[in-house]
């Protein structure tokens, strides 16, 4: 009799086990399978750029077609790259709406994949990365005219991260310093960076109220500059 209630007692506690497993999987509490490789490394985040959703990037060609993966909530957005920027992607307005939580600007978990199934461009930046040091973008010319040499290309933009001025880039390790400088105003920012990310370099709200321009959330024509 003692052994045939162990036996029955076995069984119930099976049955209660499988029964826990296939709830939690139905609500979503199973683990979940590992994401797939992502073309870029680091946060997402966004420009103030209106339209149809659609992205900018250093690293792939216009006409890219890119699927941004916001990994905490499961929300897709599906677009195609319309020009350059320092961000490995950065999204517009209507694309970050797709996918973002609310109140949030970066997307920190996220999965990138490209669609076409071709390279990154020839001579492109690595995710976030930038120009090297020393190498003179067109069009950056210092406020006396003379050409300055940019460690990062294309626009940059910022997070909603609070605290003192600070950065973070997916080019230079924590603890570097850099000047930012706003060229259609002469504005300049020195900041840290704190951490990494998907841009060359991605300023935070302290950073970006230094140099921008009232209702700009870019800053097109800038300057960066490694200071150690």
């Amino acid at each position: 009799m003692r052994v045939q209630r162990k036996h029955v007692l076995a069984a119930t506690v099976a049955l209660a086990a499988s029964v826990v497993v296939a709830v939690g999987t139905g609500m979503g509490f199973a683990e979940t399978a590992p994401a797939g490789q992502s073309a870029c490394a680091g946060s997402v985040t966004f420009s103030a750029e209106g339209g149809a959703p659609a992205a900018t990037s250093g690293q792939f060609p216009v006409g890219t077609r890119l699927r941004v993966t916001n990994l905490d909530n499961g929300k897709v957005a599906t677009v195609t790259v319309t020009g350059p920027s320092g961000s490995c992607v950065l999204l517009n307005a209507a694309a970050m709406d797709l996918v973002r939580e609310p109140g949030k600007n970066v997307i920190r978990r996220n999965l990138v994949e490209r669609l076409d199934g071709g390279a990154p461009a020839t001579g492109a930046a690595r995710p976030g990365g930038g120009a090297p040091a020393g190498e003179a973008r067109p069009g950056n010319a210092q406020p006396g005219g003379a050409p300055a040499a940019s460690v990062c290309t294309g626009a940059i933009t910022f997070s909603a991260e609070g605290g003192a001025p600070a950065a973070t880039s997916g080019q230079f390790p924590v603890g570097t310093r850099l000047r930012v400088t706003n060229l259609d105003n002469g504005k300049v920012a020195t900041v840290t960076v704190t951490g990494p990310s998907g841009s060359c370099v991605l300023l935070n709200a302290a950073a970006m109220d230094l140099i921008r321009e009232p209702g700009k959330n870019l800053v097109r024509r800038n300057v960066v500059e490694r200071l150690r």
